[in-house]
């Protein structure tokens, strides 16, 4: 059984003091394939380092995340397309639009998120979305890109099914984590009513752990609880689960 977790933050330094016994640990319950979003340039380091200690398991992002997109949002995208002219990555993400923290800077998200979608046009590759208390804005700038080139991956989806359609029209898989086991997550009433062929697993890891680790922090290893609840959700085994979730995160990461 192999099973793909398409979102974890495993440089974080959540993880200074036991980094390789979270990555072993994941590995050891089938977890072989990790795929690392990136921040901004100032992680970039801690991404590759990773990359060189566990060349076949962990597949790297690169991108400008929307809390992070200050007044300096154009040298963080000239570096991020720096990188990507420089080597391969396998997505352009995370990227997207995150209204929690600060409104005040709607507009330059937009614009850095609508030029990452193009860089990930420009490449050929998939982007990784994050949305939060930001769906209308996401998809207004998707709407402008929609195309046969424009596909991905919606990072930590957590609304609702008209919701979940409209982010699939536009050629994204869900990307279910944590939140689908918690009792006001929600996604769980519905989730079932979405086609497993859209869906992909991921943890998000250090953060939205399932339960029973909420409030805790995350690891990789949990998306194992994940793919448990989404064996009771949609009537599979946990070993088909994790077969269709690899296979649809092959599908969008080429590899």
């Amino acid at each position: 059984m192999i099973l793909t977790d398409t979102h974890t933050h495993l440089y974080s330094s959540q993880f200074a003091e036991d980094r390789q016994e979270v990555i072993q640990a994941a590995i050891d319950k089938g977890v072989a394939r990790f795929f690392i979003p990136a921040i901004d340039s100032s992680y970039a380091n801690r991404m590759y380092d990773l990359e060189a200690q566990y060349s076949e398991n962990i597949f790297l992002m690169m991108g400008l995340h929307p809390c992070y997109v200050k007044e300096n949002y154009e040298e963080e995208l000239a570096f991020v397309e720096a990188e990507f002219a420089r080597r391969k990555f396998y997505a352009v993400g995370e990227i997207g639009i995150d209204l929690y923290w600060d409104k005040t800077t709607l507009e330059i998200q937009k614009v850095a998120f609508q030029r990452q979608i193009q860089l990930a046009k420009k490449y050929k590759l998939p982007i990784n979305i994050h949305c939060r208390d930001a769906f209308n804005e996401i998809f207004e700038v998707l709407e402008l890109e929609k195309d046969d080139d424009l596909f991905g991956i919606f990072h930590c989806f957590s609304g609702d099914l008209e919701q979940a359609q409209k982010a699939i029209s536009y050629g994204m898989k869900l990307g279910i984590g944590g939140v689908v086991t918690f009792k006001n997550g929600k996604i769980d009433q519905f989730l079932n009513q979405i086609d497993i062929k859209h869906i992909v697993l991921e943890t998000d890891a250090p953060y939205l752990a399932p339960v029973p680790h909420r409030g805790k922090r995350n690891e990789s290893a949990y998306v194992t609880l994940v793919a448990q609840k989404l064996s009771e959700l949609y009537g599979l085994s946990i070993e088909e689960i994790a077969r269709i979730t690899t296979n649809n995160s092959k599908e969008i990461f080429g590899i």
